[in-house]
């Protein structure tokens, strides 16, 4: 076990190591100087401009920006944003929890609906229970977030005043308030990953469901309920872990249109914010740290695959 996360580490950091290129590469290539930005009034000054690229290191060649800042995120420095002048590991940590706690909210949302509707779908294929199922899928792919969000508000907010429509309020200082700011926007975003998890689960069982070794458990006499949920699903559950991980991740990197909907503070308006506003540390260190995510929650899959298929672990 030690070994092959050991391997995989060795695998990741590369991987990393390249993606910090493309990210400090990539932002270069935005229209727009900061400085400018930074100038404000005094844009038109040539001095006071040369003075801000100066200690923005703007001035050097791009591998020498790179050198200086990659060396700084190695020490977990990512430096300061140039608009509100606060540590850019600072942001992160005030936003991520917000982030999370949305994230994790809606993944549940969409694991307890995704999961179970699609094993019921294969379970009961070609049936009035499968097309319901898949019609009510393809409704929460095709439905734009933010116009199931303004309905939502509409709805609970205006009309039945049962929640509030916008803000959040965190964990630590009220938690029912807390879940009630967060539950709209949760079931906006959980019930699109639904339904994207419904589709994959269907398609999962339905090859499980036609393996021989189900058709074995058949044959013994065993109940269908223990078929499904015991041998077929185990089996299944694979490639669905994989694609958990995967929109679990782009949950946690900001639901940007969701998030300006319900007025959350999460990654994602910090980093539309940083965009407009050219600061890119800001843009780099959330980009990095998305990044960063995404191979954690990878390894995390990866446990989960030897957890769920036991001969994995002999591989």
């Amino acid at each position: 076990m030690w070994v092959w996360l050991l391997r995989r580490i060795g695998q990741v950091l590369p991987t990393l190591f390249i993606l910090s290129i493309l990210i400090f590469g990539l932002q270069q290539l935005m229209p727009g100087d900061p400085a400018l930005i930074l100038a404000g009034e005094e844009r038109g000054d040539p001095q006071v401009l040369a003075q801000i690229r100066a200690e923005l290191r703007l001035d050097r060649p791009i591998h020498e920006q790179y050198l200086y800042w990659i060396g700084n995120v190695l020490t977990g420095d990512f430096g300061f944003s140039w608009r509100i002048r606060m540590p850019v590991s600072q942001l992160i940590l005030d936003k991520l929890p917000v982030t999370a706690q949305l994230a994790a909210m809606s993944f549940i949302i969409a694991v307890l609906i995704g999961v179970p509707a699609g094993i019921l779908s294969a379970v009961k294929r070609d049936q009035p229970t499968d097309w319901a199922a898949n019609g009510v899928a393809l409704f929460g792919i095709s439905t734009p977030n933010f116009w199931l969000g303004i309905m939502m508000i509409l709805f609970f907010s205006v009309e039945l005043g049962w929640l509030p429509p916008s803000g959040y309020v965190p964990l630590t200082e009220d938690f029912w308030q807390s879940i009630a700011t967060t539950i709209m926007p949760a079931f906006v975003l959980g019930t699109g990953v639904a339904s994207v998890l419904m589709r994959h689960t269907r398609a999962a069982m339905l090859t499980a469901l036609s393996q021989d070794y189900v058709r074995t458990a058949r044959a013994k006499g065993l109940r269908e309920r223990v078929v499904v949920w015991k041998h077929a699903l185990r089996n299944a559950l694979i490639p669905v872990v994989t694609l958990g991980a995967i929109e679990f991740g782009r949950l946690l990197a900001g639901a940007v249109l969701t998030e300006q909907v319900f007025t959350i503070p999460g990654f994602g308006k910090l980093i539309v914010d940083a965009v407009f506003n050219r600061d890119y540390p800001v843009v780099q260190g959330v980009v990095l740290a998305t990044a960063l995510i995404f191979v954690l929650l990878s390894l995390v899959a990866d446990l989960l695959y030897m957890a769920i298929n036991p001969r994995l672990r002999q591989a």
